[in-house]
């Protein structure tokens, strides 16, 4: 019987989504977060942005959640790519909204956890 194992979304921030990016490729696990800016009911998609950087989220299976434009949202799913035009589109599994998060500050803990961590594969006894 073949299991399929739910990976954890990767931390990922929308500047770091770019197509040369290890995070932009099939089928990746992803956490991301920004502002949505725009949500189509019609087709459940959803564009949220961080700055200059979008992405765009494929919300049909989420369930209980209103979505207003200028809120921030985060969301955990899997990246498709499409190959049409290789846009990025995340197919969301899980969504909330996050609204009262301080961006910057998040980015900030994202990078300090990222060097936490390289330190701590680096030299595992300290």
């Amino acid at each position: 019987m073949a299991q399929f194992e739910i990976k954890s979304g990767a931390l990922v921030t929308l500047q770091e989504l770019n197509h040369s990016s290890p995070f932009f490729k099939q089928g990746a696990s992803l956490r991301v977060t920004g502002k949505l800016q725009e949500y189509t009911l019609e087709t459940a998609i959803a564009t949220i942005v961080d700055g200059s950087d979008f992405l765009k989220v494929n919300t049909e299976h989420l369930r209980d959640l209103t979505f207003k434009v200028g809120s921030i949202y985060q969301f955990i799913g899997e990246l498709q790519i499409r190959s049409e035009n290789n846009e990025g589109v995340l197919q969301a599994r899980v969504g909330r909204n996050v609204d009262g998060i301080d961006l910057n500050l998040y980015h900030q803990s994202l990078l300090l956890l990222r060097q936490f961590q390289a330190n701590h594969l680096n030299n595992p006894a300290s």
